[in-house]
């Protein structure tokens, strides 16, 4: 995208969130749900397709774009960027990264139009070791039956395709034996959990997903190849990891700000909290959080865009901005002392929300390992 025309939208979607998501954030705690005008509004500015090359109907966006786009997004409550969230990234992204031609035709069009799609690889006993996946597709002719359960699924009872990862070859262990399949949502076989009663994150919608008996046609898989689907997993999750990165950073600097704000305000001792060196180390040491994980979200955003192998850092990038988000959170209901821990105000609702960041698309403790081994394999040693 040009710079003009990428300026022009950036504008537009930092006053959207000014002007329509930040003043609907308590309604959208209070009913659980993002109002469907507010998902028609964001349709209409074709949020859902950022990701999906023009060609097929979307904006195209290059990963720092969608970056700064994201960190906009992160600004404000993370029930709204939930809703385009699987669609953007980890829903889609396999069919752009490694669809046949006629995958890509056929989805690509309606996700960027504003179909929803889920990534179903959790399960009850697959988490951070997503090799280890129990759901299974077994071939019969021209078609594959998928059996199993996925956990945790964002977006799944109102996706209208899932992306999903089933064994297809018990003979091989771990991740050789697993394939990746388009899955229409409405398909006989499928059913949803109740919605999942989470610590936060209001307005986000996650759920298991069952499958019993699904037929899918093997023009179904991913690339059309069995086998290939936990590479594209990990291809998916890199540039998610990223995506998160930037909302994990624009959620920080909102932070900061309400901090602020709330230290100018609020006196004590016939003075402004502001005033006091311990309130002001608080708010410094969130601020320098804040800027370095944007600055480490740009400039591996960047590197992944030249085409670099940039795994490890992205993994010390999802890391680190989450973590660092998680102490923005807890400075923030600090500097603003009991108000912090009351629902009326904003960081207590934040302080549950963001504590999610470190758990999924990769725990921290994941992320750790990726960059150790990645080290370690450079140094020589065998894993």
């Amino acid at each position: 995208m040009d710079q003009d025309t990428f300026s022009l939208l950036l504008d537009t979607v930092r006053r959207f969130v000014d002007e329509r998501l930040i003043p609907n954030e308590d309604r959208v705690e209070e009913e659980d749900a993002v109002p469907q005008e507010i998902i028609a509004e964001m349709t209409e500015m074709g949020l859902f397709g950022l990701t999906v090359p023009e060609e097929y109907g979307g904006l195209g966006l290059t990963m720092s774009e969608e970056a700064q786009v994201i960190f906009e997004l992160g600004r404000t409550s993370f029930a709204y960027r939930s809703v385009i969230g699987t669609t953007v990234g980890i829903g889609s992204q396999g069919i752009v990264m490694d669809g046949t031609e006629e995958q890509k035709s056929e989805w690509l069009p309606q996700l960027a139009g504003g179909m929803m799609a889920s990534f179903a690889l959790t399960e009850p006993d697959a988490g951070s070791d997503a090799a280890s996946i129990k759901t299974t597709a077994t071939r019969d002719g021209d078609i594959y039956r998928i059996n199993g359960t996925k956990r945790y699924i964002t977006n799944a009872p109102r996706a209208g395709m899932l992306t999903v990862m089933a064994r297809t070859d018990k003979s091989e262990p771990g991740a050789k034996g697993i394939t990746a399949f388009i899955v229409p949502a409405g398909a006989k076989g499928i059913s949803f959990g109740k919605a999942d009663k989470k610590m936060g994150q209001k307005g986000t919608v996650t759920s298991d997903v069952i499958f019993e008996d699904v037929e899918v046609p093997a023009s179904s898989i991913i690339g059309g190849e069995p086998g290939r689907g936990f590479k594209t997993a990990m291809k998916v999750l890199d540039r998610g990891r990223i995506h998160l990165s930037a909302l994990s950073s624009g959620m920080c600097h909102r932070l900061v700000k309400e901090s602020v704000e709330y230290s100018v305000q609020r006196k004590q001792f016939g003075q402004p909290i502001a005033a006091f060196q311990l309130v002001q180390g608080l708010i410094a040491d969130s601020r320098t959080d804040a800027y370095a994980a944007w600055c480490m979200t740009r400039d591996v955003a960047r590197r992944f865009d030249e085409g670099e192998k940039v795994s490890r850092d992205v993994a010390s990038t999802k890391y680190f901005a989450s973590e660092a988000l998680g102490r923005c959170a807890d400075r923030a209901v600090q500097v603003h002392g009991g108000a912090g821990y009351m629902a009326e105000y904003k960081v207590e609702r934040f302080y549950r929300d963001v504590r999610l960041m470190r758990i999924y698309e990769g725990t921290s403790q994941i992320q750790q390992t990726i960059i150790a081994k990645a080290l370690l394999r450079e140094a020589g040693m065998q894993i």
